[in-house]
């Protein structure tokens, strides 16, 4: 009778660790997010522990933190209309290459997924930790006084993203930088515009994704919520003190968080 009562106990107090665990690490991805982005390294792996299948975990995950994402696009739109017209193989291809994601995504298996996620994190944190350098590349060359701007093709480019916008649909982290890699190898050197061009194809790639998870039900819309609310409050809090964080602080915070969380899959996976 008592070793029952104690093992209730010890299961509640666990359930209650893994919510309170969850509401926390909502509330720091969005804190994370609004100061240089990654809050996925933290919100998923709580999905996970709260008890959410790994494909369900992710989706959840992607529609929560979503709405975070969509401000960002009003506040560059005139960066944007001076590239009005990459704005239509930018968004073409992350709505083919994001769907496909995130419907790859959902004809995964489970354990082939809960396999996957300790790589996927770690690829994240590593194309997280490789954003930094190169986003200073970019800048320089956009500041070098005998370049001179291509015109961008279109084409390649579209056929490109398409394959960094699928990563988006499927997992996503770490993937925005990518966008802006392309951007600048197809003949765009304004790294504003890149950013604000990112920013349309990150953005749209992962609402197709939202959308295709929530036709297919595989959103756990309690969790979600609550999730989507504590972001947006984290969010909040980060935008007043983003501008006091050392960057590069930040992103070797992120980046160990990352590695962190890959390195606990790992050893979970083979336990």
């Amino acid at each position: 009778m008592h070793s029952a009562v104690y093992t209730a106990a010890f299961a509640l107090v666990q359930v209650n660790g893994r919510f309170i665990w969850l509401v926390v690490a909502s509330f720091l991805a969005g804190v994370i997010n609004a100061m240089a982005g990654g809050g996925s390294f933290v919100s998923f792996p709580a999905m996970l522990g709260v008890g959410v299948p790994p494909i369900q975990a992710n989706a959840t995950n992607t529609v929560a933190l979503w709405p975070g994402q969509v401000t960002s696009a009003a506040a560059l739109r005139a960066e944007l209309w001076r590239n009005k017209r990459l704005l239509l193989p930018v968004a073409a291809a992350s709505i083919v290459g994001g769907i496909s994601g995130a419907l790859v995504l959902l004809h995964t298996g489970q354990a082939t997924f809960m396999h996957l996620v300790p790589w996927l994190l770690l690829v994240a944190s590593l194309l997280f930790w490789f954003s930094g350098p190169l986003s200073k590349l970019l800048v320089t060359r956009s500041q070098h006084p005998g370049h001179k701007s291509e015109r961008v093709a279109r084409i390649p480019l579209f056929f490109t993203l398409i394959f960094i916008t699928f990563y988006i649909g499927y997992f996503g982290a770490g993937a925005g930088f990518l966008i802006m890699a392309a951007l600048a190898i197809f003949g765009l050197d304004d790294v504003i515009e890149m950013n604000a061009l990112k920013v349309v194809g990150a953005g749209m790639s992962n609402c197709v994704a939202v959308i295709t998870f929530i036709i297919e039900g595989a959103v756990v819309w309690h969790y979600c919520l609550l999730a989507m609310v504590l972001a947006g409050i984290g969010g909040w809090v980060g935008a007043q003190y983003s501008r006091r964080m050392d960057a590069r602080v930040m992103r070797i915070v992120v980046v160990a968080i990352g590695c962190s969380m890959a390195a606990f899959f790992f050893w979970k996976n083979n336990s």
